[in-house]
């Protein structure tokens, strides 16, 4: 099989968490730098990271790198990649996505016109021809800028990895998937713990909880670019992949999974979500505001993306929101609290600092992952 180096993006500030699932999915990270992380594989590696990874935003091949501060430097450097390795004659090819960080070079189109006029000199001359019909399989490329050094990769995701197949319908401020997939990986959370999440919205944690839960994988029912990519990887390769994935879901676990909200549409769209996803037999959705949270059970989870009153007239209302988060967590015996949100007082109103925060990028938006820890069962070695 060919041996490629990946580059995983992830969401800032969970790569940490990424890095520890390609470790369990049985491969080396070679470098961790803000926002993503690489490793080394072969083919089935990159099928199995695309379907198995929980918190990556996609996976791609690095094509190579160089230094570049100016635009001839940039033609130059891309022009010298082996593009021909992957891309055949009939392949449609661009500049998906650029980004730039402390470099001369900075404006997104311009390098994505540069570095596409230079894939096309160079496969002129492998190929033999002036001109390129594009009308085959799709190669996207994408490509960083830090500090003047340029790293091009391949992506053999397409949509991005947050997009699990199930979420047809979403709340008015929903969490990425992948977001909070990592919230739930951040906490020593496990299927026979409780968990509640009093604002699921769509049901996205209830969901991502569930899948983990049945140890279902999170790409297991989506397309991926790189499965058209019959010169790159073969087909037989997603085959057994996809067969893996299949094999290791039990839908049989015991589970107390409950997600709540005020309103009951959205609890109607959670409900739809999670079977799309598989899981409806292994969550409780129901219509309840905060003020209602109670449990009669002891060492469960909260874990939650509350409101934070992104606009003026909605931060009216969140002392009083917070507050109540802050009392019914204060009435569950030997829980734990673990919120994302963007809020500024929010410990204040809760009414206890937090144990730890953690700064996390809710899309562009800052956020801080508060968690408030709970005791530990008897003779458990986590929390």
């Amino acid at each position: 099989m060919k041996k490629f180096e990946l580059i995983v993006p992830c969401h800032f500030g969970m790569e940490a968490v990424l890095k520890r699932e390609i470790v369990d999915l049985g491969y080396d990270v070679t470098e961790v730098s803000d926002g993503r992380v690489t490793f080394s594989g072969d083919e089935e590696a990159l099928c199995r990271a695309n379907i198995f990874l929980r918190t990556a935003e996609r996976v791609l091949i690095k094509i190579g790198s160089f230094h570049a501060e100016t635009f001839e430097e940039l033609f130059q450097g891309t022009k010298e990649l082996p593009w021909e390795s992957y891309i055949p004659v009939d392949g449609r090819f661009w500049v998906a996505k650029a980004g730039s960080v402390k470099s001369k070079l900075f404006s997104p189109s311009d390098i994505q016109s540069v570095m596409k006029k230079a894939m096309v000199d160079r496969l002129k001359s492998v190929y033999h021809t002036n001109w390129f019909a594009e009308s085959g399989v799709s190669y996207p490329v994408r490509v960083f800028l830090l500090k003047d050094e340029v790293t091009v990769g391949l992506d053999s995701t397409s949509e991005s990895l947050h997009k699990r197949g199930y979420r047809k319908l979403v709340a008015k401020a929903p969490i990425a998937e992948n977001l909070a997939a990592a919230l739930i990986m951040l906490t020593p959370w496990k299927r026979d713990r409780i968990l509640v999440d009093p604002f699921c919205g769509s049901g996205t944690i209830p969901i991502e909880a569930a899948m983990m839960a049945a140890n279902m994988a999170p790409g297991m029912k989506r397309t991926f670019t790189a499965m058209q990519w019959g010169n790159v990887i073969q087909e037989k390769t997603w085959d057994e992949a996809f067969e893996e994935a299949r094999e290791l879901v039990n839908l049989q676990v015991d589970t107390d999974i409950q997600g709540y909200d005020i309103d009951e549409r959205m609890v109607a769209i959670a409900r739809e979500n999670a079977q799309l996803a598989g899981v409806d037999g292994l969550i409780h959705f129901q219509r309840r505001s905060v003020q209602e949270l109670s449990h009669a059970k002891k060492y469960g989870f909260i874990i939650t993306n509350p409101p934070y009153g992104e606009r003026l007239q909605d931060k009216e209302g969140l002392p009083d929101l917070y507050r109540a988060i802050g009392e019914r967590f204060a009435g569950l015996d030997a829980w734990s609290l673990y919120v994302i949100s963007a809020y500024e007082h929010a410990e204040r109103y809760i009414g206890r600092k937090a144990d730890k925060n953690r700064k996390i990028y809710n899309g562009m938006m800052k956020a801080y992952y508060y968690q408030f820890m709970g005791a530990k069962p008897t003779g458990s070695r986590r929390g």
